[in-house]
């Protein structure tokens, strides 16, 4: 089956060179588009797609209030990928926190773009984590985040679980931490499954966001 695509952005152009590159491949189909936030959720309700690519900024609801909107309203949401002119931007961190799977840059390469839909339809990796700690570095309270520090601390993970934590900072996937712990995949991602739940996190980004601003793994 194909990963089926949503595109959202106020740009035209945008959509359709996103729509070209994504509609060449053949394992990538492009289900619709918007032109602004607020349109998303019944076009998801209705296309059920595996992956919006939102713009962030949008002139009547922007990408962080329809990530937030979907991910509040829509029972099996799809993944989330911002679409970005700025990758040093707070905007895009706040997405992140907001539970978006990761971003995208508008003047990435058709290659970094096929990449980033797969990557996050798949969701056992971390797309771009060097870019996801310098954000955390940039906005996230540099480890003094109290709200953080408690949610890490009443989750009450294992060695092991904390272990797995540490290895998705770095951006490992799956079957890297696998071979790091010398474990099978399938018990990698139970306890990536366990972390999540314990922190209430969406996604792995979400979670390593977490673990960024309580000071748990040092973003820098």
């Amino acid at each position: 089956m194909p990963v089926t695509v949503l595109l959202v952005d106020d740009e035209p152009l945008v959509r359709m060179g996103l729509r070209a590159v994504l509609e060449a491949q053949p394992d990538i189909r492009v289900v619709g588009e918007a032109a602004d936030g607020a349109a998303v959720i019944p076009l998801v309700r209705q296309l059920r797609p595996d992956v919006v690519a939102m713009d962030v900024r949008m002139p009547l609801m922007d990408g962080i209030e329809a990530t937030r909107a979907v991910l509040r309203s829509v029972a099996e949401p799809p993944k989330i990928l911002v679409v970005t002119t700025f990758e040093s931007d707070e905007y895009v961190y706040e997405a992140l926190r907001a539970g978006a799977n990761g971003f995208l840059l508008k003047r990435a390469r058709a290659a970094e773009i096929v990449h980033a839909v797969r990557l996050v339809a798949e969701g056992d990796s971390l797309l771009f984590p060097a870019s996801v700690r310098q954000l955390a570095a940039e906005y996230g309270d540099r480890g003094g985040n109290a709200a953080a520090q408690d949610t890490l601390r009443r989750a009450g993970l294992t060695e092991r679980e904390s272990e797995v934590l540490r290895l998705m900072a770095r951006g490992m996937s799956n079957a890297e931490i696998a071979a790091r712990l010398v474990v099978g995949t399938e018990t990698v991602k139970s306890h990536a499954g366990a972390v999540l739940a314990k922190l209430g996190a969406r996604n792995r980004t979400q979670a390593v966001i977490t673990a960024y601003e309580s000071g748990f793994v040092a973003p820098g």
